[in-house]
């Protein structure tokens, strides 16, 4: 049986400082892995983090022409990674805040078959340059998307994750903030093995980019957990609703009668208008409940098409990870983009 292939995604935006200890941090080699290939995403980059990942041993590079967030930046490594023929990929952050020597252990349960995801949990209660406030919120929000994934997550917001790839294949980022919540309730949803092991940390090396205040932080990851849940499991939000609104007209209606039969329905005719609006509002809420479940089913159905579509791509072309170095045209470059997107923000492969 021919041994997988390991690629190892970084995200970067103006990480000239940083990425070049990532890098050098990163294994040579581990037991049981042919190859391991680093790929950058450069999200828009203004600095020299390219120059720099470059002159530490990056095998590649996607660019995009303009900043588009850490969502867009990951799904791009993600594509591309499965483009250049990743059997496993892992995604760190170009900060080093992730012991890369615990990578091995972060893998073995994707290569024995035991998960499809698996995801590295921090010493939340010993890293010192996490405040109190940040620590709270760390545990209640994984207790929270745990609850919601059905999942038994224990570090929802960490970004140091292995994925097989039946599982990236499968996996699509909606928002475009960050991917960390999203990825785990979609793979909840989509019935994903997830294990979670415990992982080190390094040195803070520079604050952290993507919360720039707990109360934005707070709003944003709970929007996206109310979309993701919206898109995969509509009618449990839409019908609680629809029943909460029901009962409430039913009443309101039942309120009226008991007046009308004691004399005085003439005092209580707003219990009637507000009984009709809450049980057309039912009506209403139950039918896009409906609605949008059908929809979910299709957005389901198209996923499936998708995968398959590129699985029947992959194995109808020759891969880009079988070609020679330096024999990557600039058409087989532009066959390889792991995202559709207008022509100013589409990112490229550079090998």
């Amino acid at each position: 049986m021919n041994q997988p292939i390991l690629f190892i995604q970084i995200p970067c935006y103006n990480e000239e400082e940083t990425i070049g200890t990532t890098l050098d941090a990163l294994p040579d080699s581990i037991s049981g892995i042919e190859a391991i290939k680093t790929l950058i995403i450069d999200d828009g980059c203004t600095d020299d983090t390219v120059d720099v990942a470059r002159e530490h041993g990056a095998d590649y590079v996607v660019q995009f022409r303009r900043n588009r967030g850490l969502a867009r930046a990951f799904e791009a490594g993600i594509q591309a990674c499965l483009d250049h023929g990743a059997d496993l990929i892992v995604n760190t952050d170009a900060d080093n805040q992730y012991c890369a020597d615990d990578i091995p252990k972060l893998i073995a349960p994707v290569i024995d078959d035991e998960a499809d995801i698996v995801i590295g949990a921090r010493p939340i209660a010993e890293i010192e340059h996490f405040s109190a406030t940040k620590k709270l919120l760390q545990r209640l929000g994984s207790t929270v998307v745990r609850h919601v994934s059905s999942t038994d997550v224990e570090d929802a917001p960490s970004g140091f994750r292995a994925f097989s790839r039946q599982a990236a294949e499968q996996l699509k980022v909606f928002g475009d903030y960050t991917y960390t919540i999203e990825t785990v309730i979609q793979a909840g949803q989509k019935g994903f093995q997830i294990q979670s092991v415990p992982i080190r940390v390094n040195e803070d090396l520079r604050p952290s980019r993507l919360v720039k205040s707990i109360p934005d932080y707070i709003i944003r990851s709970v929007t996206t957990m109310g979309r993701i849940y919206l898109i995969y499991r509509p009618l449990r939000l839409f019908i609680p609703v629809a029943i909460l609104t029901f009962l409430l007209g039913f009443g309101l209606g039942i309120r009226y009668l008991y007046f009308m039969a004691m004399g005085q329905g003439e005092g209580h005719i707003q219990s009637v208008i507000l009984s009709a609006l809450f049980l057309a509002s039912s009506g209403m809420t139950a039918l896009i409940g409906v609605l949008a479940d059908l929809i979910a089913t299709n957005r389901k159905l198209l996923e499936r098409l998708n995968t398959d579509l590129r699985t029947t791509r992959r194995e109808l072309a020759p891969s880009l990870h079988s070609a020679k170095p330096g024999s990557t045209t600039n058409e087989e470059i532009g066959q390889h983009r792991p995202v559709a997107a207008s022509e100013d923000t589409e990112p490229v492969i550079v090998d």
